[in-house]
């Protein structure tokens, strides 16, 4: 009886306002946490898990299912265990939601099919890259693992209440009560899905900034906070990606998103912080690199600190204007030389991105590096009928490339974070950027294409 009683606490505490009705049990090894199962398409139902087909659309009564307007189908022939005998696949990308709490998430993904191959992508939110292609051969399956970070705009026990949106970020999928995952690719075959808190040891990095960190959520634009989650180990790390179009350091601490991050910090933690492209543009008597920007960095790293947080300060990525050399003119004034200066001042980490971006887009030369930015032709994206020729923000390769030299930043800073980068990520070095050609990225569902604020 007591345990019934506890069992029901906790799922009240989750779930106050949804009818949720599919299966928890205690999971060994993560705190006894309740975990969120799901058994994808037709066939038999693994025992624990609720079955998904694709009449199973999400609503915020029931909590979870195929959502936002997206579409899946089942298998036809069915296979051999109850757990893969099924899937969901598709020929366009198709979203599945889970109403969930703010915090960090295990997420675990089986794929594949008994009687052929598949190829997935996985994305989660606004198109943060967890899994970028994962290929299963004729009747084999794998089971992928991520950990992500889901957050909601209420600041708890704090004096601010809330995270103070722009219209623009109501519609985003990454600011709701729900947690949101992209099956994206060729063929992908999604056998089960199962979800549950992380416990306190994972460490949260917490990304601060503009448009080239931002999770974009619209198609072509990207950014390299939306790209480097997919570098890390599962059940280590959680990126947590607080930035937002057109911020200068001043607008995002006046609009509380660093006194959300200071509600979450715990001591280990990371906060990179990068701005300066917005920041520029500030006229005012007090404004410039070394008068209030400077000043307002120092009052952020020592809000971090306090927390027992780790700052870790990142130059401005360089935008892409050339001169008649093939160099990289620089656009961003004093702004980086002012992080290095602080860095050095206090001894801090710091990721020395507009230096790295400069060769590496002078690696790619003036023609090649146009591959990297939001340069397209008219009528190639919904509402845009004039070509797009964006050089400050990216397209996700450009995107990609730029989260590798954050890696890189990682590495030769020695931070205790890069012992769970994977493995499999090798040396990376900013005058060798991979070729555009080999880069894979079938895009997400296509909305009202809008620029990203600032320039």
């Amino acid at each position: 009886m007591i345990k019934q009683l506890f069992l029901f606490f906790i799922t009240t505490l989750f779930f106050a306002t949804s009818t949720l009705t599919f299966a928890q049990k205690k999971t060994r090894g993560k705190e006894d946490s309740i975990s969120f199962k799901f058994d994808f398409g037709k066939g038999k139902t693994e025992a624990g898990y609720v079955k998904v087909v694709p009449e199973t659309t999400y609503t915020p009564e029931k909590g979870y299912g195929i959502d936002f307007a997206t579409t899946a189908t089942a298998n036809s022939k069915e296979g051999k265990q109850p757990l893969t005998d099924g899937y969901l696949t598709s020929d366009k990308p198709f979203y599945f939601s889970v109403k969930l709490p703010e915090g960090n998430y295990h997420v675990k993904v089986t794929l594949g099919d008994d009687l052929a191959a598949s190829e997935t992508v996985i994305r989660a939110e606004n198109r943060r890259m967890m899994v970028n292609r994962l290929q299963t051969e004729n009747g084999k399956h794998k089971v992928v693992e991520f950990t992500l970070h889901i957050r909601d705009s209420i600041i708890r026990g704090g004096k601010y209440k809330k995270v103070s949106l722009k219209p623009r970020e109501k519609d985003n999928y990454q600011w709701d009560d729900k947690l949101t995952l992209e099956f994206n690719g060729s063929s992908p075959k999604v056998n089960a899905i199962e979800i549950y808190p992380e416990n306190s040891s994972v460490t949260t990095v917490f990304l601060t900034g503009d448009s080239t960190v931002v999770d974009q959520s619209n198609e072509p634009w990207a950014s390299w906070g939306q790209m480097i989650p997919a570098f890390f180990k599962s059940g280590e790390i959680a990126v947590a990606n607080y930035a937002e179009s057109g911020e200068t350091l001043s607008s995002s601490i006046a609009q509380h998103r660093f006194d959300k991050v200071y509600s979450l910090l715990k001591a280990g933690d990371y906060v990179f912080v990068e701005f300066g492209h917005n920041d520029q543009k500030q006229k005012g008597e007090n404004d410039g690199a070394f008068k209030n920007y400077k000043k307002q960095l120092e009052a952020v790293i020592e809000e971090i600190k306090k927390k027992g947080g780790i700052p870790v300060l990142v130059t401005s990525v360089q935008r892409r204007k050339f001169d008649e050399n093939g160099k990289i003119v620089e656009t961003l004034g004093e702004y980086p030389e002012a992080v290095r200066v602080t860095a050095k001042e206090q001894n801090l980490a710091m990721i020395d991105l507009n230096a790295m971006s400069k060769t590496m887009y002078e690696a790619l030369g003036e023609k090649e590096s146009i591959k990297a930015f939001v340069h397209f032709p008219g009528n190639m994206f919904p509402g845009k009928d004039k070509p797009l020729a964006d050089n400050t923000h990216f397209r996700p390769y450009g995107a990609y490339e730029i989260a590798k030299l954050v890696v890189k930043g990682i590495r030769d800073n020695r931070l205790k974070l890069a012992n769970s980068i994977l493995a499999t990520v090798p040396e990376i070095d900013p005058a060798k950027p991979g070729a555009f050609e080999d880069f894979y990225w079938p895009l997400s569902p296509l909305k009202e294409v809008v620029k990203p604020d600032g320039n």
